[in-house]
């Protein structure tokens, strides 16, 4: 979210730069709007003031015995005239602030321009793809084969975009989730947090989620809304914080459940685990400051990046642009995994530097060492990794022509030693 104040004074930079996520000029609209309503605050101040002279007219008035009628009748006028004002104020205050937080952040100078995903930039491909002397499939007909993997339960008790894993299936993604947040404790600092999965309005309007989203969220009758990826509770940790400097950078991870509508995703990977209503995720935080923000994007996904290479998945690095990033980011990398079953590299991680623009929104500021002014602080926020879709390339990438699949190295002290995953005899 930005202030319109910085929109009055740079109106041409901001719609540039919204001209460069292909949306119209914004900024003559905007301040058309403030405009009026700082009028309308002034008129409402004059009014005040003009009051409070009358007031003590009236009584001066009737201290000397005078008729005072003529103040009293314009004491009401303006009361009326206070009253018209102030819902002017309420009226158009709410307009500029609707409109204000739904403007997308502003993309950095380095972003690629471009219309969609097609304009993405490869920047890196890490790893070999495997070769198979047979059919790769897909990986739920390799769970289903298992007897590991149920959609048809899961969509008895829950409709369609949901799934049950039993036995190894479970167990295995339990242990991708238990290793990526040992790397990202142990290896790069980020300190491990449980968080709700139940969050109120004003943190998903924190982090951009609200107003503009709210279709893809699932909104309890309680007043709370399910959250639609970790980093929601974690940015939001420091709502309405001021930070010392030396605090910084702040680092969080949490392996949440998330919880999305799909909201316009009607016909898209209808089958498998690639688009679920439910799915865990180890998600990744970063509070900074603005001087630090841009390393920080690097090392977070520099930290994503380690979990897919430690499992030996390839994977290749797109730099999204201008057109396809999302409603908060300055900058997003996106990290996506080869699927021999598609024979398709699909998004597995994405990491983005939001620069000011939520902390804006909750409020969060950090104060400069020797300094007693405040400044807003920089949050950065990424997957390490999506666990369902780490369990889905491991399926694919893993599987062997018996339908089996070979435990990676690194994952095997997580699953008390075991070199594969075979569907029970008895099954």
């Amino acid at each position: 979210m930005f202030d319109i104040k910085a929109i009055r004074e740079r109106p041409e930079a901001f719609d540039l730069g919204w001209g460069r996520r292909n949306i119209a000029p914004q900024s003559a609209a905007l301040i058309a709007l403030d405009t009026n309503l700082r009028e309308k605050k002034t008129q409402l101040q004059d009014c005040q003031s003009r009051r409070n002279a009358a007031s003590k007219e009236i009584g001066q008035a009737k201290s000397k015995g005078l008729d005072a009628a003529e103040i009293i009748k314009e004491v009401a006028d303006i009361k009326a005239r206070m009253t018209a004002l102030e819902e002017d104020v309420r009226h158009l205050a709410d307009e500029l602030n609707q409109k204000m937080c739904r403007l997308d952040n502003i993309p950095s100078d380095d972003v690629p321009d471009g219309s969609g995903e097609e304009d993405n930039v490869e920047i890196l491909k890490w790893g070999r793809v495997p070769e198979f002397d047979f059919e790769p499939k897909q990986h739920f007909d390799l769970g289903e084969d298992l007897k590991m993997m149920d959609f048809e339960g899961a969509a008895r008790m829950s409709g369609a975009r949901f799934v049950i894993l039993q036995g190894d299936l479970a167990k295995l993604e339990r242990a991708l989730s238990s290793f990526m947040l040992d790397i990202h404790t142990s290896e790069f600092g980020y300190q491990e947090t449980s968080v709700p999965f139940l969050v109120r309005d004003h943190a998903l309007f924190g982090t951009g989620n609200l107003p503009k989203f709210k279709d893809d969220l699932f909104e309890a009758t309680s007043g709370h809304y399910m959250i639609p990826t970790g980093e929601v509770p974690l940015t939001n940790i420091v709502r309405e914080d001021i930070l010392e400097e030396e605090t910084l950078p702040r680092r969080y991870t949490t392996l949440s459940q998330r919880f999305r509508s799909e909201a316009g995703s009607a016909g898209r990977d209808t089958r498998g685990m690639i688009r679920l209503h439910q799915f865990n995720k180890v998600e990744l935080v970063s509070i900074t400051t603005p001087e630090q923000s841009r390393d920080e994007l690097e090392r977070m996904t520099s930290a994503a990046e380690q979990i897919l290479q430690r499992l030996d998945l390839a994977y290749r690095k797109l730099i999204l642009c201008t057109g396809d990033m999302g409603f908060a980011a300055q900058k997003t990398y996106d990290l996506e995994v080869w699927l021999p079953g598609q024979a398709a590299y699909r998004e597995i991680s994405s990491c983005s530097n939001t620069g000011d623009f939520q902390a804006r929104r909750m409020n969060t500021r950090y104060r400069a060492t020797g300094e007693k002014k405040t400044r807003f602080v920089h949050t950065l926020n990424g997957s390490g990794l999506a666990v369902g879709r780490t369990l889905v390339a491991l399926l694919e990438n893993y599987q062997q022509q018996d339908g089996s699949i070979v435990i990676p190295e690194a994952l095997r002290p997580y699953m008390a030693g075991k070199k594969a995953i075979e569907r029970h005899k008895t099954s």
